[in-house]
């Protein structure tokens, strides 16, 4: 992770909304607890015991993060929801005679709970251990979750291959405009593809691929989200159009300064701008929670990956790209694409 999961709430959340590494976790970190109903619960001295710091310490950090904590499994009990768990019996020890008879509340905390106590807590050691160990069983889940490749792990969404092939499509008309009506040699391919990618994500290729670290002859595109490429291909279908329709207009090619017009005024038009952003937020969101790549030009928009999403790249809906190009309904999709 490229935040101290102590500071970033983000970080801290993409461990919390990834179930595949609470499963790893649960295992492997072994906390204990008092399983009830299915589910381990742990009470503040349990808490205490297992980050080896005090009660009150535990008190000050529920003060402080209490929003945080509860939406994580923290709650407080009372009434029937405490009579029920004075009632239990987990090996043969009754519950009350941990709590007591006559304790009108318990704080109780969920496994994920303590995960985000242990996130939180600047003054273990015990503590720091447990988030170091998370953080590696967290990042060795998402690479065993990708076949071993998160930097394709974009391509595991079931709406990849078709945004990718209209996004192909759309570049063709727009190199196609650019080699019909743009008064420049051969330069101009990569040099309005870089303008395109810096006025939809804010870096060149090279720099996209340096976040990345791709190698040679990979290609950016087939790192880019499904969301990101639509975006991509929105911008170039309009810009094919204006370019077109401005040479047309002319009745000569367009000077590099003229296209350059262009693609500012598409760069800033409200009808884009909400797909830039979400595309801006994507990438920089994703790429941090899967690949612990930060893009430093989008930081701003970093967010946490939902929960849809772990299940979106890692869950049983996502699969390699060789299992989807092997999907008979995917590829009559493909061929509707290619047809229109």
């Amino acid at each position: 992770m490229a935040h101290d999961l102590t500071t970033s709430a983000v970080a801290r959340r993409n461990v919390l909304n990834n179930r595949f590494a609470l499963g790893k976790l649960e295992q492997h970190l072994a906390l204990g607890g008092l399983v009830i109903d299915g589910e381990a619960l742990f009470f503040k001295s349990h808490v205490a015991d297992i980050l080896d710091i005090d009660e009150r310490t535990i008190d000050r950090y529920l003060a402080s993060n209490e929003a945080e904590l509860k939406a994580n499994g923290y709650v407080i009990l009372k009434g029937k929801a405490l009579k029920n768990i004075k009632m239990a019996q987990v090996d043969d020890i009754n519950v009350v005679d941990l709590i007591g008879a006559k304790t009108p509340s318990l704080g109780v905390f969920s496994f994920r709970a303590v995960l985000n106590m242990a996130m939180l807590v600047t003054e273990s050691e015990r503590a720091k251990a447990i988030r170091s160990r998370m953080l590696d069983i967290v990042l060795d889940v998402v690479v065993e979750k990708a076949g071993g490749q998160t930097r394709f792990i974009n391509q595991r969404d079931q709406d990849y291959l078709p945004a990718a092939f209209q996004e192909d499509s759309y570049r063709k008309q727009f190199t196609d405009a650019l080699r019909d009506c743009l008064d420049m040699g051969n330069l101009k391919y990569a040099l309005y593809t870089d303008k395109i990618y810096q006025a939809v994500f804010c870096e060149c290729a090279k720099e996209y691929k340096q976040v990345l670290r791709l190698a040679e002859g990979e290609s950016t595109r087939d790192t880019m989200y499904a969301e990101v490429l639509r975006t991509l291909a929105s911008f170039e279908s309009g810009l094919a159009v204006q370019i077109r329709q401005k040479s047309d207009a002319l009745g000569r090619k367009l000077k590099s300064a003229e296209a350059d017009a262009l693609l500012a005024e598409a760069a800033n038009s409200p009808f884009l701008k909400p797909m830039i952003d979400d595309a801006r937020v994507r990438m920089a969101s994703r790429d941090l929670g899967f690949r612990d790549a930060l893009h430093q030009k989008l930081e701003a928009y970093v967010q946490a990956v939902p929960e849809a999403d772990y299940e979106r790249f890692l869950g049983e809906r996502s699969a390699a790209l060789e299992e989807r190009l092997s999907d008979p309904k995917l590829l009559a999709v493909l061929q509707r694409l290619k047809d229109r």
